[in-house]
């Protein structure tokens, strides 16, 4: 998968370009305005341009479609039918009314405790994002320590979570790891790709082919491991 940019007139769009053994060409636009281009192995630039320029009014559309709506898709109510991602799933959130206040995955659902009325949204906020900060500080912690076995160094880094708007993860030169706290919405093995990728950069801190070969030494199909989280994000 290779980013690109398609310019066409005004507009100018970025857009992923998954050359694949097939016969057909597929153009689409995730929700999160995501471009995803596929195409055959062999197809020419020169082609794939033309192409997008027959479609840039949709692609126009699909994104403006996606936009209207984003905000509605993006602020969450805290009510029971709600979905919620976890470790890489989907999970409906159930809330009920208890003693105390907790959380606990059952059964495919995220069922919320609350000892206030169930539809008190800024409570729910609260006791379900104190889950979360659990999970990351949990979930996080283990991952970290079993990747880090895989690794000869005699020095492990700092392990810490902050909000990133563009990056999962940093390596940072005064020897911390920084963690983006939404990575606990993906899987283990994306979790894993990006603790790896991030110990990668203590010996290498380009991304040159030594880096590239180092990572693909861990984890032999990384590629598709990255494919799977930027486009589930």
């Amino acid at each position: 998968m290779k980013k690109q940019i398609f310019t066409y007139g005004n507009y100018s769009y970025e857009y992923f370009l998954i050359k694949q053994p097939r016969k057909t060409v597929s153009l689409t636009v995730q929700p999160n305005f995501k471009i995803m281009f596929k195409c055959p192995a062999d197809y020419s630039q020169e082609k794939i341009d033309k192409f997008l320029k027959r479609k840039w009014l949709w692609l126009r559309k699909q994104i403006a479609y996606f936009k209207k709506y984003e905000k509605r898709t993006k602020t969450k109510k805290y009510i029971s039918g709600e979905s919620f991602l976890y470790l890489g799933r989907q999970y409906k959130l159930t809330i009920k009314k208890a003693k105390e206040d907790g959380v606990s995955l059952r059964y495919g659902r995220l069922l919320l405790f609350t000892s206030k009325n169930i539809s008190n949204r800024k409570h729910n906020k609260k006791i379900l994002q104190n889950w979360y900060s659990e999970r990351i500080e949990k979930i996080f912690r283990e991952e970290y320590e079993k990747v880090f076995q895989n690794f000869n160094y005699d020095f492990k880094p700092q392990l810490i979570t902050r909000e990133m708007s563009k990056r999962w993860g940093s390596f940072l030169s005064d020897k911390k790891i920084i963690l983006n706290p939404k990575l606990i919405q993906a899987s283990k093995e994306c979790i894993d790709y990006v603790i790896t990728h991030e110990l990668c950069h203590m010996k290498h801190k380009n991304h040159d082919t030594k880096f590239y070969k180092a990572l693909k030494n861990k984890i032999s199909n990384w590629e598709e491991v990255k494919e799977k989280l930027e486009l589930r994000f």
